[in-house]
């Protein structure tokens, strides 16, 4: 797929786990604490090594960390994709989230500040990161990014939203070429999803395995860390209850595991191949913090999508499948 003049994989490595700890203004944990800046920079090493060329981070992944190491391992690889986001202020020294920027004048200041960190001139892409911003100032937001784009600081611009709304209001302008929204295979997208390809817009899929869910590896007697992102209480972290995996998601997900294993692949692989069975410009941008879980992800794009009669089989078997409606966040 070309984008912005580059060949981009259809694969991208999303960058919040090497982003290591981080937290919010009351302490609560909002990061993946068992990552190592070592593993990190191997893993995106490995990325590249295996066919990934787009960096999916934020301003906010280990408040500066993730873009700080980015610059580090990307530093002899200028042509890799970079997409980041802004909206949420950071104190780098305390690692701590200092809760939303969606005034006009932090636009051009926060850019500044993520390209000082990931030590390029320009970045690919910049998104608008908090889910939900009334239009107008999300409006005032884009105006600034379009600035920035005419001074050739970022190369195009975007919106990290599951509103199809959203979406829908910016979709027209120009620079706007990015949306960057949540699906997995027990929970699909169908109104965003067909607004993004209907309009030619590069659509970005994160959480594409439920925040690990989907990896197999966690049963109902599975327990996170307390330190660890998927043990709080967010609203955006619905696949654990209490640290422990989501009974309701883990019996949808039992239902169709082997089904995602056809043909040889692992479940996260299957997993991915769905959400190109849904579309072939999906470009699904899972987390991972070691070489092993990358290689684990790469080796799904030898396989490609999931065979039509697999993906109408695991429909059926969904039926009642979890849907964001584009009208409520997940």
């Amino acid at each position: 797929m070309k984008f912005l003049d580059k060949d981009i994989s259809p694969l991208g490595l999303g960058c919040w786990p090497i982003g290591g700890k981080m937290f919010a203004a009351d302490g609560t944990s909002l990061g993946y604490t068992n990552s190592n800046d070592k593993d990190s920079i191997e893993a995106v090493h490995a990325a590249l090594a295996n066919g990934i060329n787009v960096f999916d981070t934020a301003t906010a992944y280990g408040a500066g960390h993730s873009e700080r190491l980015l610059a580090v391992a990307l530093k002899d690889h200028p042509d890799a994709v970079v997409i980041t986001k802004i909206g949420i202020g950071i104190n780098e020294k305390t690692r701590t989230l200092t809760g939303e920027e969606l005034e006009a004048e932090s636009v051009m200041p926060a850019i500044d500040n993520s390209l000082k960190r990931l030590e390029r001139e320009s970045v690919d892409v910049v998104l608008l990161h908090p889910n939900t911003v009334p239009l107008e100032q999300a409006g005032l937001i884009f105006d600034e990014m379009e600035k920035a784009r005419q001074m050739g600081k970022i190369q195009s611009f975007g919106w990290s939203t599951d509103f199809v709304a959203n979406a829908k209001a910016m979709q027209h302008r120009k620079g706007f070429s990015v949306v960057e929204h949540a699906m997995h295979v027990l929970m699909d997208a169908p109104k965003m999803q067909s607004l993004l390809h209907d309009k030619g817009l590069l659509c970005l899929i994160r959480s594409p395995l439920a925040m690990g869910l989907l990896s197999g590896k966690y049963t109902a007697d599975s327990t996170m860390p307390a330190d660890d992102i998927r043990a709080t209480k967010q609203d955006w972290t619905g696949y654990y209850i209490d640290g422990k995996p989501n009974p309701e998601y883990l019996s949808r997900f039992d239902a169709i595991r082997e089904l995602l294993r056809s043909d040889g692949r692992t479940t996260v692989q299957g997993a991915l191949a769905w959400l190109w069975g849904k579309s072939a410009d999906n470009i699904p941008v899972p987390g991972a913090r070691n070489t092993g879980q990358v290689e684990g992800l790469a080796g799904a794009i030898a396989y490609g999508a999931l065979a039509p009669n697999v993906m109408a089989e695991i429909d059926g078997l969904l039926d009642g499948q979890f849907i964001s409606d584009g009208e409520s966040p997940r």
